[in-house]
């Protein structure tokens, strides 16, 4: 591979990962069912991209399944490893349980319950650290070494950004004038992916020339948008990014080749509150019955409340993740929604 992923590596990916995960629907979120629910209505039609229905509940298993899958059978017999809070996890315990490997994950002891135990459901070991992201890789190369495991990185590989980098083809496919897209970040192997694909399939004709792609995380754990503006990579103390309900965006950096691609490709990052993510998705679960992790809605977040942050456009695609969303915080959901709608 290039230093830089190709448009053709990610279609190449495309093909590698068909069949294991889906083509996601892009839903159009009317504006009238906003205004119905007391949101102010947007000045743009705004469009849904659906992660939360790939197998895992998470975009991850595209990544997943397609560094895996390029594995030669002698790394396979190894097995492999990663670490992640859960989406990842489950990406890759899908992915090894599909092509015969043993998979190790290393995730951190604050993770959810429900992405704990899907992840042990799909066959993978699981071993528990503390909770910040450098504890988790610092383990599992440990680990590396003492077994000879094959390392699949949560997004600073080419392999997975590739792979991530298919949704965004999805996307323009879909809504190939599209203006704006707005993705969650943290490691940033979802945004670098989706950036990538859409600014090379534009140039190629396939998209709009004047599409954006803009990257959201949640204020609290803001080190890509402080990298990004300052053009320089930083990390934030886990004891900051674990302040967020968005359990899949404490990472506490992005990751160096990701960095590297969010430079070439994004055209900018916005940070949203925590009141204003867990209202996102109360209103993905209220208006369109999808279910929504937090780090999930944060881009529709965005969309909803930041919009004078972001550049005009007439159709915006939010990407909705995930959908790993922990009962307790899905019932206090329905109960607010329950609240607002009983006269």
């Amino acid at each position: 591979m290039s230093d830089f992923v190709t448009l053709d590596e990610i279609k190449a990916a495309k093909q590698r990962i068909s069949g294991v995960a889906v083509r996601t629907p892009l839903y159009r979120l009317e504006r009238a069912r906003l205004k119905a629910a007391k949101l102010p209505e947007p000045s743009f039609d705004l469009y849904l991209k659906a992660e939360n229905e790939q197998p895992i509940g998470s975009f991850k298993l595209r990544g997943a399944y397609n560094m895996v899958s390029q594995l030669s059978p002698e790394e396979r017999s190894r097995g492999v490893i990663t670490y992640s809070s859960g989406n990842h996890a489950q990406g890759v315990a899908y992915a090894a349980r599909a092509l015969g490997a043993k998979a190790v994950i290393v995730m951190p002891s604050n993770a959810p319950e429900v992405k704990k135990a899907a992840t042990r459901a799909l066959g993978a070991e699981i071993v528990e650290v503390g909770p910040a992201s450098s504890e988790r890789r610092i383990k599992a190369e440990e680990l590396v070494a003492e077994f000879g495991y094959a390392m699949i990185p949560p997004y600073d590989a080419p392999q997975i950004i590739a792979g991530q980098g298919t949704c965004g083809l999805e996307i323009v496919e879909q809504l190939p004038d599209v203006d704006l897209i707005l993705s969650p970040v943290s490691g940033g192997g979802l945004l670098s992916g989706t950036a990538t694909a859409v600014k090379l399939a534009a140039q190629e004709g396939l998209a709009s020339a004047q599409v954006q792609v803009w990257g959201v995380e949640p204020e609290l754990a803001a080190d890509a948008k402080e990298s990004f503006y300052s053009k320089k990579l930083v990390e934030w103390p886990a004891e900051k990014t674990v302040r967020t309900i968005g359990d899949g965006l404490r990472t506490q950096s992005l990751g160096t080749l990701n960095f590297e691609h969010v430079l070439r490709y994004v055209d900018g990052i916005v940070t949203v509150t925590e009141e204003e993510i867990f209202a996102a998705m109360r209103v993905i679960l209220s208006v369109t019955k999808l279910v929504a992790e937090p780090s999930g809605a944060v881009s529709l977040a965005a969309a909803l409340f930041h919009a004078s942050e972001l550049p005009k456009a007439r159709k915006v695609a939010v990407i909705v993740s995930g959908g790993n969303l922990e009962p307790g915080l899905r019932e206090r959901l329905e109960k607010q929604i329950e609240m607002e709608t009983t006269p």
